[in-house]
């Protein structure tokens, strides 16, 4: 066993600390690391109280102050030290995670949702060691993790993998609170424990609700967000999100215990945090060891909905250590545990807040954070509200209990309320903002809908309205998806659509996940788009009910850009004579090119583009029935001039490739996505030369 690591009372930075410090200049060399190891010493101690005792015995401010003093002292003396506490701040990115084998094997855990599943594995372990006790655990549902200690500082952190070997986190498992860097107290020499990662659910709505507003898509439930975070490969994003841990076994130690129950009251005694709703089954009075485990789990799925953190079952274990040997492995599972699983929640949950997420027209969309629930065979955690006017007549507020569907399987909303919740709780009753969460501009009301009147200035439409610039119904421009936009944005990339036919192959090339192929394409793919056909870029602004048809049908009425434009500023009611153009139409089309924000943004764009005019003369019939799709850079005549002259001929030009489609064009740095489409559909891929020849065969004459 170690020396004992308990702080002593003599440090001034536990009880009632000084939060006011003497200038830096004052401080010799050996002064400051005197004071930094009372300082690392206390903030452990706070630590381990606050996490694992739940009893801080200083103010949140004060611990903040002792901190960053910690921090100063640290980086002006040249301090650092791996297991400081300021380490759980995060650090440098790193590339990649190193690949490490686990202690002890990291097994699954054989399962059922059954009881009779539950008896023949009591029925089994009785057979092969005699009558044992168990101890019941809540099953975490979160990521499963190795720790190992050293000579009680944090060697390294591990994911499960493949339950052999795992990825290194060590880096971002240091900026969870509840990890310690060192042990206290008596702990082993060598110590390596298995934990369970995880996010508190109010933390995970609170985390939802900000990807929501920022217009990233939400995790499905706090299992998914934890493991998306802790395999960031920047541990300061690691630092930022509220993760916390639980220990639950021991894998491998220098001084073992007799039983798992001894184990787990060891671990707060060395600073690991135990969750407090583990039982020992002991089979005593009537119930049997296995029907007090039975017991225990319908406790907890009773009990389930009210705990602050995700359960999807209980785990019972053998408690003699000795009886676990004799029990063994298999290939897969230990052999002495069993998880009992409760059922999915189906269709009806709670509402636990609702966010808004702003759309690319400025539409705000009240959305219901829910405690995740399975429908149709998928975990939903939220589900569209539609508009303010629908939440008042079906009577929706925060903690109501709602049934959930998905329209056609695929968008979740709420159907109905199943049970009101407690109405006389004043955060219960819900009210759209005056202010959009993103861009704090009004919102205002148009009947039953409600608008951001932040415009382009508003991130979350910047951000939408990128991607669908690029999208399909845009200009079709591969590689700049939701992921790549966001990453732009975020990186300070694209203040506006414009920015796109700025972005330089060094900033790209300097981003995570891009190298010089993907950012050549990318430049290559915002050339070939620089002279788009009218209907295309007319339908890629985003000009409210201006779709790809409505686009096509302005473009033939009026030839080009600038003659819609004037025609919507000045005499809007021309537009009405157009196909799919009615008085409401034409008045949106009118108050989006009015808008001065829409202005600019459409004439910074212009700088950089040159939307192609429209032959009003058609040609003929010679490709009629054809579907053609195009990637690449063409030699000859751009994609757009391809476009407009098949379609001149009477085929059609689609942005992607479907069963449907005859021609793949490909020309120079094609995106592979519509390669792999048209292999995985058996559409004919022919190059730019071969397309000539088609055209020449049908008596198109290029020239």
């Amino acid at each position: 066993m170690s020396a004992a690591d308990a702080p002593e009372e003599g440090n001034p930075y536990l009880r009632d600390p000084p939060t006011e410090f003497d200038p830096l200049e004052d401080l010799s060399e050996d002064e400051a690391r005197e004071h930094v190891e009372l300082l690392r010493e206390a903030i452990r101690e706070h630590d381990r109280r606050y996490y694992v005792e739940n009893d801080p015995i200083v103010a949140d401010r004060t611990y903040d102050a002792l901190f960053a003093r910690l921090r100063e002292l640290e980086e002006a003396f040249d301090l650092a030290h791996p297991d400081s506490p300021t380490r759980s701040v995060g650090g440098e990115p790193i590339e990649e995670f190193e690949t490490v084998e686990h202690v002890a094997p990291m097994l699954s855990i054989d399962q059922s949702g059954e009881a009779g599943d539950v008896r023949e594995f009591d029925e089994r372990v009785r057979r092969e060691v005699g009558d044992v006790e168990y101890v019941c655990e809540p099953k975490f549902d979160g990521v499963s993790m190795e720790f190992v200690y050293e000579d009680g500082s944090l060697e390294r952190a591990v994911t499960r993998g493949d339950g052999r070997e795992g990825d290194d986190v060590t880096r971002n498992a240091r900026t969870i609170g509840s990890v310690p860097q060192r042990l206290h107290g008596n702990y082993p020499d060598f110590l390596a424990v298995r934990g369970e990662v995880y996010m508190p659910k109010d933390a995970f709505q609170e985390h939802n609700r900000e990807r929501i507003e920022r217009g990233e898509d939400p995790f499905a439930n706090p299992r998914n967000a934890t493991a998306g975070t802790i395999r960031q490969l920047d541990p300061s994003v690691v630092a930022e999100r509220p993760l916390e841990v639980f220990y639950f076994d021991v894998l491998d130690s220098s001084d073992g215990a007799d039983t798992h129950r001894e184990e787990l009251e060891r671990f707060p005694e060395w600073g690991l945090r135990v969750n407090d709703r583990v039982e020992v089954a002991d089979g005593s009075g009537e119930r049997s060891a296995i029907e007090a485990a039975i017991d225990y789990r319908d406790r907890m799925l009773e009990a389930r909905d009210d705990l602050p953190y995700e359960i999807d079952g209980v785990v019972v274990k053998v408690d003699d250590r000795d009886a676990r040997e004799q029990l063994g492995r298999t290939a897969r599972h230990d052999r002495w545990a069993f998880a009992y699983k409760f059922p999915a929640r189906a269709e009806v949950t709670p509402i636990v807040d609702v966010a808004v997420q702003i759309g690319r027209t400025g539409r705000v969309t009240p959305v219901a954070l829910l405690e995740p629930v399975d429908v149709g065979g998928v975990t939903v955690s939220r589900a569209s509200l539609h508009n303010p006017e629908e939440i008042a007549a079906k009577n929706v507020d925060v903690g109501d209990t709602v049934r959930v569907q998905r329209a056609g399987d695929v968008i979740p909303y709420v159907e109905e309320v199943v049970e009101k919740g407690d109405e006389n709780e004043p955060e219960s009753h819900y009210e759209l903002p005056d202010r959009c969460p993103v861009c704090d501009s009004a919102i205002e009301r148009d009947g039953p809908m409600a608008y951001c009147t932040g415009g382009l200035a508003c991130d979350a439409q910047l951000r939408r309205s990128i991607e669908y610039y690029a999208s399909d119904d845009g200009l079709d421009l591969e590689g700049v998806g939701e992921k790549t936009v966001r990453q732009l944005v975020d990186e300070g990339l694209l203040e506006s659509i414009a920015d796109l036919y700025e972005l330089e192959s060094e900033s790209l090339v300097a981003l995570e996940g891009w190298g010089e192929t993907s950012a050549t394409n990318l430049l290559s793919e915002l050339d070939s788009a620089r002279e788009p056909p009218l209907p295309n870029f007319l339908s890629a602004l985003g000009v409210p009910h201006v779709g790809p048809a409505t686009a096509r049908e302005l473009a033939r009425e009026f030839g080009t850009f600038e003659a819609i434009h004037e025609t919507a500023e000045t005499e809007p009611d021309r537009l009405e004579g157009v196909d799919d153009v009615g008085e409401t139409v034409a008045e949106q089309i009118h108050d989006f090119f009015v808008s001065e924000a829409n202005a600019a943004a459409v004439d910074a764009i212009l700088e950089h583009v040159s939307p192609q005019e429209v032959d009003l003369e058609t040609g003929g019939d010679e490709l009629e029935g054809l579907t053609f799709v195009f990637t690449g850079s063409l030699e000859g005549m751009t994609r757009g001039d391809a476009q407009e002259l098949v379609e001149a001929h009477g085929a059609n030009a689609t942005s992607s490739v479907s069963g449907n489609t005859d021609y793949l064009v490909v020309g120079d740095n094609p995106g592979q996505t519509k390669r792999d489409d048209a292999a995985e559909n058996d559409v004919p891929i022919v190059d730019e030369e071969a397309f000539r020849e088609l055209l020449g065969a049908s008596g198109i004459d290029l020239r």
